[in-house]
C-alpha cells in the first residue's frame, strides 16, 4: 500500500487538482495586479509619447534634445538587455524555454528589468506590444509563487504556464485565449490539470483587469452583418494573401535579427540605439506608426484611401522589424494584429468598391484579417480565433474567422514558414549563453501524447528505443494508469509519463518528440 501511494504521488499530478486550483487562483490574483499595472504604465507612456511628439512638431528647435534623450534611453535599455538576457524580445520564447528545461531564470530580476525595459521602449515610441512582456511577467510571478508552494518540478512548470496564461488574459481581457495559448503554443498538448490551472488563473486575472479597465472589448468595431456564403470565395483569397504575408513577416523578422547581430555583434548597447533613433525621426515625419498601433485603428475606415493604407502598412512593417529585431523588450502580438487589420481594410475596400460587397461588411474584413495574419505568423489558429472573438466581443463571425485562419495556416505551412516563436526559441538556444545546468540529483516527470501514425504507436514498450536517460513509469489511458511492462502495447492517444534527471530534460524532450509525434 505504501509503495502504491508513493507511485501515485510521483505519476499523478491530476490527484492534486484542488491544491493546484488554489495556487492558480493566487497566481491569477498576483498576475492580474502586475500585468494590469504594466498595461496602465504602457498606456500612459504611449499617450505621453504622442503628446511629446505633438509638442516637438510645433517646436522643432527642441528636437535635437529629444533625439539625444532617445539615444540615451536606447543605450540604457541596451544595458538592461545585455545584463539580463532573458528580457530580450517578447519573452514568450523564453517562457517556453524555461518550461522545456532549456533555461534557468532569476524570476525577480527578470520581472523588474522586463517591466522597466518594456515601459521605456513604449514610452520612446517603438513598434512593440504589451502581450509578450505580460506573458513573461506573468510567468515570472508564477515562478516566484511556485518556488514557495509547488510540490514538484512538474507542478511548478504548470504554474508557470498558468502565469503566462494569466498575463495574456490581463493584457487583452481574453481569458479563453490565454488558456488556449498555454496549451496550443507553450505545451502543445491537452491535459485536464493544465486546462484547470491555466483557465483558473486566466479568469481570475481577467477579473482583476476588468475591474481596472472596464468590460468594453479592446477592439470596438461596429460589426452589423455577417458575410454571406456566396462571398466566402473572398475569404479564401484573403486567407491565402495573409498566409503569404505571414510567411514574409517571419522571414524578414529573422533576417532583421541576423542583420542586427552583424551590426552590433559585440555591443548590444550600441545597436539598441538604432530603433530609438528611428522612433525619434518617425515621431516628426510619420508619428501614426509609433507605439503598438492604437493610433492606426482610427484610420481603418472605408473612406481612407488604399494608397495611404499601403503606406501605413509598409512603414509600420519596416519599423516593427527595426524595433523587434533589435531585441528591445516588447511583444509582436498587437503590432501584427494592427498590420493584419490594415491588410483587412485594404481587402475590404477592394471587395466593397470593386467586387460588389455590402459596405456594412468592412469591419468584418478587418477582424478576419487580424486572426488570419496572427495564425500565419504564430501558427496557433484556435488561439487566434478565440482571441479575436474575445477582443471584439462578437461571436457572429466565428465561421468566417475559421475559414480565413485555416486558409492562412495552410498557405503559410505550404510555404514552409516555421512558427515564429519556435524559430525565435531555436535561435536563442543556439546563440544564448544562458546557464542551463541543473543539479543532476533532481528528478522531474514529463508527459507526452502518442500521436496517431507516429513511430511509437502500436508498438510494444520493449520495441521502442526510448532515450536511456529516461524511465517510462506510467501509461495513462482512458482515465486510468497502467504500469508499463516490456510487452505493454503503446496506443494512439496514450499519455506517457517519464521520470528523468532535470538536467537531461531538453535532450530527452527532443528525442521523445521525434518518437511520439507525427513528423
Amino acid at each position: 500500500m505504501n509503495t502504491n501511494n508513493k507511485y501515485k504521488s510521483v505519476i499523478d499530478i491530476n490527484s492534486k487538482k484542488l491544491p493546484v486550483l488554489y495556487k492558480s487562483i493566487l497566481i491569477g490574483l498576483a498576475v492580474g495586479i502586475v500585468a494590469s499595472f504594466y498595461r496602465l504604465v504602457l498606456m500612459s507612456g504611449e499617450k505621453l509619447c504622442f503628446r511629446v511628439y505633438d509638442y516637438i512638431d510645433s517646436h522643432l528647435i527642441l528636437f535635437p534634445f529629444v533625439f539625444i534623450i532617445l539615444c540615451l534611453l536606447g543605450f540604457f535599455v541596451g544595458i538592461l538587455v545585455s545584463k539580463y538576457k532573458m528580457i530580450s524580445g517578447s519573452g514568450i520564447p523564453q517562457v517556453k524555454g524555461i518550461i522545456m528545461g532549456y533555461f534557468k531564470n532569476n524570476w525577480f530580476s527578470t520581472l523588474i528589468a522586463k517591466f522597466g525595459g518594456g515601459a521605456l521602449s513604449i514610452l520612446s515610441g517603438l513598434s512593440l506590444g504589451r502581450e509578450g512582456p505580460s506573458v513573461q511577467l506573468g510567468a515570472c510571478v508564477a515562478q516566484g509563487i511556485g518556488d514557495k508552494f509547488a510540490d514538484s518540478q512538474t507542478e511548478k512548470k504548470i504554474l508557470i504556464a498558468s502565469g503566462a496564461s494569466a498575463g495574456l488574459s490581463a493584457a487583452f481581457n481574453a481569458p479563453l485565449a490565454g488558456a488556449m495559448f498555454a496549451m496550443e503554443e507553450i505545451f502543445k498538448y491537452f491535459s485536464p490539470v493544465i486546462l484547470l490551472s491555466t483557465m483558473t488563473a486566466a479568469v481570475v486575472s481577467d477579473f482583476i483587469a476588468r475591474v481596472i479597465f472596464g468590460t468594453s472589448p479592446v477592439f470596438n468595431f461596429n460589426v452589423q452583418n455577417t458575410i454571406p456564403l456566396n462571398k466566402y470565395w473572398l475569404l479564401f483569397i484573403l486567407g491565402a494573401i495573409l498566409g503569404i504575408a505571414g510567411a514574409f513577416y517571419n522571414y524578414i523578422l529573422l533576417k532583421s535579427q541576423k542583420l542586427y547581430k552583424k551590426i552590433g555583434k559585440s555591443n548590444i548597447k550600441v545597436r539598441m540605439i538604432i530603433p530609438f533613433a528611428c522612433a525619434g525621426l518617425l515621431g516628426i515625419f510619420f508619428p501614426i506608426v509609433l507605439g503598438s498601433g492604437n493610433k492606426i485603428i482610427g484610420q481603418l475606415q472605408l473612406s481612407t484611401g488604399i494608397r495611404f493604407l499601403f503606406l501605413i502598412l509598409a512603414v509600420k512593417f519596416i519599423f516593427s522589424m527595426v524595433s523587434f529585431g533589435s531585441g528591445a523588450p516588447g511583444g509582436i502580438f498587437f503590432p501584427l494584429l494592427i498590420m493584419g487589420g490594415i491588410i483587412g481594410a485594404i481587402w475590404g475596400n477592394i471587395s466593397i468598391n470593386y467586387l460588389g460587397c455590402d459596405e456594412n461588411l468592412f469591419y468584418n474584413f478587418i477582424i478576419l484579417a487580424m486572426a488570419g495574419y496572427f495564425t500565419s505568423i504564430v501558427r496557433a489558429p484556435i488561439t487566434g480565433i478565440i482571441l479575436l472573438v474575445e477582443m471584439t466581443g462578437s461571436f457572429t463571425h466565428l465561421l468566417s474567422l475559421t475559414v480565413v485562419a485555416v486558409s492562412a495556416y495552410v498557405v503559410a505551412d505550404l510555404l514552409k514558414s516555421a512558427p515564429i516563436y519556435d524559430s525565435l526559441l531555436e535561435n536563442q538556444i543556439s546563440e544564448s549563453k544562458i546557464d542551463t545546468e541543473y543539479d543532476k540529483s533532481k528528478k522531474i516527470t514529463i508527459e507526452t501524447i502518442v500521436h496517431h501514425g507516429c513511430q511509437a504507436e502500436n508498438k510494444l514498450v520493449k520495441e521502442i528505443a526510448f532515450p536511456k536517460e529516461c524511465l517510462l513509469i506510467s501509461i495513462r489511458r482512458g482515465g486510468r494508469d497502467i504500469i508499463p511492462k516490456g510487452n505493454t502495447r503503446i496506443l494512439g492517444e496514450d499519455y506517457l509519463v517519464f521520470l528523468i534527471n532535470l538536467n537531461e530534460e531538453p535532450k530527452v524532450r527532443e528525442i521523445l518528440n521525434r518518437i511520439t509525434t507525427l513528423q
